[in-house]
């Protein structure tokens, strides 16, 4: 009976710890946490075009390797891919087209524009490559004018002209919607360095806000000073590369 009441009692022991031990497992648990709300998209589009030429017609770029390794120029068109093929930089300037539209009718206020430098180099290597030795005809409108070579770039409204009509500065803030689209024109100029940038667009709309970034495909844009470097226009008799005198 002793023994049998010893077993008990040690059974009862057994059972006691058990009962005690488990709920402790449960409270070191993780708790649970609410899922983190993700920032809902913008209510607009974006596109940009970072081979936008002055004039339509006029652009440098720095390429690497002989001239007679480079083919012909391109049409503004057909810029990407001929840039891209070879390896070159914007040359001095680089002209993005920034186009913008609201995805409904509510208005989208489009408050300010920022530009962020966020590569900083030695301007690159190369030749200087002239896409036109000069071409005529109306300005296109450039909305914004940006000194990369500064600490602190700040995007400026400049005055255009369109078809021989002139077209004055304006300032923020803007307004688009899918019926009312807006469409910026930056040029990015280098003299000093070889820069990658980005732009950043504040906007609200509805109770909400927020920052866009812009960019080339997730790429910063790119533009290079190219003092002293070598300057080739094109010649179209000769179909040849020609160093500038």
């Amino acid at each position: 009976m002793q023994a049998l009441a010893v077993c008990t009692v040690a059974a009862l022991a057994l059972v006691l710890v058990a009962a005690s031990a488990g709920p402790s497992r449960q409270q070191q648990r993780p708790e649970r946490q609410p899922p983190v709300a993700r920032p809902s998209a913008p209510p607009f589009t974006w596109t940009s075009d970072d081979h936008v030429w002055k004039y339509g017609c006029g652009h440098t770029y720095l390429v690497g390797g002989p001239p007679a390794a480079v083919p012909p120029p391109p049409a503004e068109a057909d810029a990407e891919s001929w840039a891209t093929a070879l390896g070159a930089v914007h040359a001095g300037e680089t002209g993005v087209r920034i186009t913008l539209q609201g995805t409904d009718e509510r208005a989208v206020v489009l408050e300010a524009l920022r530009i962020r430098v966020v590569e900083r180099r030695e301007p690159a290597e190369g030749r200087v490559h002239r896409m036109s030795s000069g071409c005529g005809g109306a300005l296109t409108p450039r909305m914004f004018d940006v000194d990369l070579d500064v600490e602190r770039p700040v995007a400026r409204s400049v005055p255009g002209n369109d078809t021989g009509e002139p077209i004055p500065a304006v300032s923020f803030p803007y307004r688009v919607s899918a019926s009312d689209p807006e469409v910026f024109l930056v040029t990015g100029r280098a003299a000093r360095c070889d820069c990658g940038w980005v732009a950043e667009l504040r906007w609200s709309s509805g109770g909400r806000s927020g920052t866009v970034r812009i960019d080339d495909d997730g790429r910063p844009f790119r533009t290079s000073g190219a003092p002293g470097r070598p300057v080739h226009d094109y010649d179209f008799v000769t179909r040849r590369w020609v160093a500038e005198p």
